[in-house]
């Protein structure tokens, strides 16, 4: 079985068209992301890759300006990897209020290239326009917000079939207090509680007593029945929106029966279709 190539992304484009958040789009997708690699340190970052099998550069995503850019695409091009360009651009106008906003000094500026920011922008324009021919993607961002940066990128470099979206689900006891990073909170301290059965009232929703007692009520399968349509919905809209991680946090009295059940169940339910964690904060 061959040995599946490493990916490089090199991204690059125009100061101010988006650069830093494409790469922390790649990054939320599963890329190991450096942002304004030092071009002297090409040649270490090969030896790193050629000889040392390490998975955190099977996926891995460089930022460039347009200056070291062909320097860039030079060392990787003959390597015998999948090498993928994204240029980046906005229009005139977009850029020059960008910079205002930020009142940032353009690289050309600093890099003596340039006197002014219109003619930062334009020699930036001029270094591009000899790069679109090339085999790249070139992206206009004056019209996209991150989110929509974010499905274009997750469209074309998604690393696998799974949306790069992940849940924690934390299972707890209200006696202790409200999980604080929670972004949804579930109580489920109407349902049957095991607590009260004295053969399970030691053993705890890890356990395959608890959590058969738990999810085999009709009281918990009505409940599962409504969690898991609302879910469904919550997390495909939150996806789209652009949230890469989302936690749900489910309650019972004390944190160790009815909350741990639900969360294991959501664990195994959801884990099929997403990167999913799961936290039993309040057992010991």
């Amino acid at each position: 079985m061959s040995q599946k190539k490493h990916r490089v992304i090199l991204v690059s484009g125009m100061s101010g068209a988006g650069k830093t958040t494409a790469m922390g789009i790649l990054e939320d997708m599963g890329y190991h992301c450096m942002d304004q690699f030092p071009v002297k340190l090409l040649p270490d970052l090969l030896e790193i890759i050629i000889r040392h099998d390490d998975p955190r550069f099977q996926n891995l995503a460089l930022s460039t300006n347009l200056i070291d850019f062909n320097a860039f695409k030079q060392t990787f091009g003959i390597l015998d990897i999948d090498l993928q360009i994204i240029l980046l651009e906005a229009s005139h106008t977009e850029l020059l209020k960008r910079y205002k906003f930020t009142r940032r000094t353009h690289p050309m500026i600093l890099s003596q290239q340039a006197q002014t920011l219109e003619d930062s922008i334009q020699v930036e324009r001029d270094m591009l326009s000899n790069l679109k021919e090339q085999n790249c993607m070139v992206v206009e961002t004056s019209h996209l917000n991150a989110t929509e940066l974010k499905q274009r990128l997750n469209q074309v470099f998604a690393i696998n079939e799974r949306a790069p979206f992940s849940i924690s689900f934390i299972s707890f006891g209200y006696k202790n207090g409200l999980p604080m990073d929670a972004d949804l909170v579930f109580d489920v301290r109407f349902l049957p509680n095991p607590y009260w059965n004295e053969e399970l009232r030691e053993l705890t929703g890890n356990d395959k007593p608890v959590y058969d007692y738990v999810i085999e009520k009709k009281e918990t399968q009505r409940f599962i029945k409504k969690l898991k349509s609302f879910l469904d919905y919550a997390f495909k809209e939150y996806i789209r929106e652009g949230k890469n991680h989302f936690t749900v946090a489910i309650g019972c009295t004390g944190g160790k029966h009815r909350s741990v059940s639900l969360v294991n169940w959501a664990y195994e339910n959801y884990g099929k279709e997403y990167r999913c964690f799961k936290d039993h904060r309040d057992l010991e």
